[in-house]
């Protein structure tokens, strides 16, 4: 059973950036893909990026050229840099990895104020 956890949240300026991180207590490139959500009250969940295990990004219209998905394999983490943030990227954003079976972190706040 593998264990996601979020960290890198926090409140800043529009304009400003922020880097998430998804940590797993397995092996992040055993995963066939991994991805970054996010959700607002009252809505649905959204895809904000994905990485498949080749490495292949994807990207949501509304980040395309300001957020990159990445992976880091010293630190085993996934990453999310989030660069010329908008009042309308406050989120919580949670960390999704699938193998077999789908796992979900427990989700980080993210609030672009000013």
């Amino acid at each position: 059973q593998a264990r996601l956890v979020e960290s890198g949240g926090g409140l800043v300026q529009p304009g400003g950036s922020l880097r998430l991180s998804c940590a797993a207590t397995e092996n992040i490139f055993s995963f066939s893909v991994m991805a970054w959500y996010r959700q607002t009250p009252g809505n649905q969940r959204e895809l904000v990026a994905s990485i498949a295990g080749g490495g292949s990004t994807d990207y949501a219209d509304a980040v395309k050229g300001r957020f990159t998905i990445s992976r880091d394999r010293g630190r085993n983490t996934m990453n999310l840099q989030m660069n010329s943030l908008k009042p309308e990227d406050t989120a919580v954003y949670s960390c999704y990895a699938h193998r077999g079976v789908g796992y979900w972190g427990q989700g980080t706040n993210v609030t672009v104020s000013s």
